[in-house]
C-alpha cells in the first residue's frame, strides 16, 4: 500500500509593491505607479512572489496617465505660445 500523505500547499504571497503600483497608477500619482511597478517586477523576479500582473497593470496605467498629462501640458504651452505670438 502506498503512503499517500499530502503535503500542505504553501500559498505564496502577493508582492506589496505590486499592489501599491496598481493603486498609485490608478490614482493621481502615476509616477509612483511607474516607480513601484518597476521595483515590484524586480522583487517578483528574485522572490518568485505573486503579483506580476498587478505590477504590469500599475506600470501601464502609470505610463498612460503620465503620457496623457504630458500631452495636455504640451498642448497648453503650444496654445499659449500661439496666442502670445498673435498679439505681438
Amino acid at each position: 500500500m502506498s503512503d499517500s500523505t499530502t503535503q500542505p500547499v504553501k500559498a505564496t504571497k502577493t508582492n506589496v509593491m505590486a499592489i501599491v503600483a496598481l493603486i498609485a497608477g490608478i490614482s493621481f500619482i502615476p509616477t509612483l505607479g511607474v516607480i513601484f511597478g518597476h521595483i515590484a517586477l524586480s522583487q517578483i523576479k528574485m522572490t518568485k512572489e505573486n503579483g506580476r500582473g498587478l505590477a504590469i497593470a500599475g506600470l501601464v496605467l502609470g505610463y498612460v496617465v503620465v503620457g496623457f498629462w504630458a500631452i495636455i501640458i504640451l498642448f497648453i504651452v503650444a496654445v499659449n505660445s500661439i496666442n502670445g505670438s498673435l498679439y505681438n
